[in-house]
């Protein structure tokens, strides 16, 4: 038989194709005695459960397209159950479902691209998606070389991204663990993704500002500014911002490169001094040499390379720990310039 929305079978009315692949169709649907959701799997008669086929929950969010053929159905799993039925099998993940920090809803195809564009994803490089979803993010980094890690709380959600990391060939590049993402160590990484409401945004700033200088991260949507009482208080500006036009749904990349850490004293090569006072990835303060006493104006980290201007001299220094090493460039003069951090 063939099912389309608004169909019944049984005390099962259908509402929604979920996804399709070789051995059949898996539709959401009401079990009207039970008054829950439910997943039905469709199967091609070539495909007939047996006593050797263990009939388990369908837990993919998207299949590859398959023959139509006739078919058998089969209840396979609820996506609302009770503690006594989860326990054997992790629901079926539905968009827009509840959970602990915020509802599921996955990242349109062209903002995964576009803030793994704007991180300047390198083969090689370890990243971390935090409340990774249905993996896609994970996944199509992994497609581009990197090594991958989701981290997710729902046990669906893991269960559907370790299948589609297969069934894309990236199993070996990917990592999905099910984890509470406030536990997690995310230290190692050289890039984090997040798509997070703003209360746990503003909850993880200070350890995403903390994390080693040059760590690039990028979310979806909502930026790193406000606090939790005023989310129109001041922040951590992002370094950058793209909005895709057309909007796929969600439209917004937010990207911060976490900084060095530059406040404080530092003592010049020439015996003069640099105060610095820093807020996120802006610099002001004071240049005093010569017996001068100059305001720096436009000072920024992009992780460890500060950059400033005073009195018409551009400066810029690279930062390892507590010394600096650069240039600074006026007219047609560049020369060689150097601080240490004052304890």
């Amino acid at each position: 038989m063939a099912l389309t929305p608004g169909s019944s079978i049984g005390h099962y009315d259908v509402s929604a194709l979920i996804g399709e692949g070789g051995m059949g169709q898996v539709w959401q649907a009401t079990d009207t005695k039970l008054d829950r959701d439910v997943a039905l799997k469709v199967l091609q008669e070539a495909f007939p459960p047996d006593c050797d086929r263990t009939v388990t929950a369908s837990r993919r969010a998207s299949f590859r397209s398959g023959h139509r053929a006739a078919v058998l159905v089969l209840l396979v799993a609820l996506l609302l159950v009770d503690s006594s039925a989860s326990a054997a099998q992790p629901p079926t993940p539905v968009h827009g479902q509840e959970g602990q920090d915020a509802p599921w809803v996955s990242t349109p195809q062209e903002l995964v691209d576009t803030m793994l564009d704007i991180a300047a994803v390198q083969a090689g490089e370890l990243l971390i998606d935090l409340g990774s979803g249905d993996g896609r993010l994970v996944i199509t980094a992994a497609q581009r070389g990197a090594r991958a890690i989701g981290v997710e709380l729902d046990d669906g959600l893991v269960a559907v991204s370790r299948e589609l990391a297969e069934d894309e060939g990236v199993a070996d590049r990917t990592e999905f663990i099910r984890t509470d993402l406030v536990e997690y160590d995310f230290s190692a990484a050289d890039v984090i993704t997040f798509f997070l409401l703003p209360e746990l945004t503003i909850r993880l700033r200070p350890t995403f500002f903390n994390l080693r200088p040059g760590t690039r991260i990028v979310s979806n949507t909502w930026d790193m500014r406000g606090t939790e009482e005023d989310p129109e208080a001041p922040g951590w500006d992002p370094d950058d911002t793209i909005v895709l036009d057309p909007c796929p749904g969600f439209c917004t990349a937010h990207a911060w490169t976490v900084p060095a850490k530059v406040d404080g004293l530092w003592t010049l090569d020439d015996a003069g001094e640099l105060e610095l006072q820093q807020r996120y990835q802006r610099v002001s303060g004071e240049l005093r040499t010569g017996g001068r006493r100059i305001t720096l104006q436009e000072g920024r980290l992009t992780g460890t390379i500060l950059t400033f201007r005073a009195a018409g001299v551009h400066y810029r220094a690279d930062i390892d720990g507590s010394a600096m090493d650069g240039t600074a460039h006026q007219g047609t003069e560049t020369r060689r310039w150097g601080a240490a951090r004052r304890p």
